[in-house]
């Protein structure tokens, strides 16, 4: 029988990177450039609800004109990094199939950060729904078109 603990992996890029089993991440990713259409922030969103259960759970998501925001918990059999890999590689190529164009799209690395209890986890998705708000987007969260809320 083993009770071992999950083993804590780090690495760094420019930014650190710190990867737990089982583990729940605040991540966001950005444009490279420029600013997603209502189109293109709809394309989005579709493509990550579509990985729900396949290859990970999905609490809170928003999707910002320049960036997005995400409350993710891998599956057992996917580490953060190939999820990331997945949703920002088809997203850009599928934005890249609506516009016409190609060529790179995302910024190649994203912020995350593990949620260490259910306390710091509440104030993430309170961040990421009012995001909209604190952008001038709408007057109420609840107003926003481009969000996922599996929680």
């Amino acid at each position: 029988m083993n009770n071992q603990e999950p083993k804590l992996n780090k690495s760094r890029r420019w930014l650190p990177h710190w990867e737990l089993s089982g583990a729940t991440y605040f991540v966001t990713f950005r444009l490279l450039r420029g600013e997603l259409s209502d189109s293109e922030r709809q394309i989005v969103l579709n493509h990550l609800i579509e990985g729900i259960d396949k290859f990970y759970s999905l609490d809170i998501a928003v999707v910002m004109p320049d960036h997005c925001h995400l409350l993710i918990r891998p599956r057992p059999s996917f580490d953060l990094p190939r999820v990331m890999k997945g949703i920002k590689g088809v997203s850009a190529r599928l934005i890249n199939q609506s516009r016409g164009t190609s060529g790179t799209v995302w910024q190649d690395e994203s912020q995350d950060r593990i949620i260490r209890d259910e306390k710091e986890g509440l104030e993430k998705a309170r961040y990421i729904l009012e995001n909209p708000v604190r952008a001038g987007l709408v007057d109420k969260a609840s107003d926003y078109l481009y969000v996922y809320r599996g929680i």
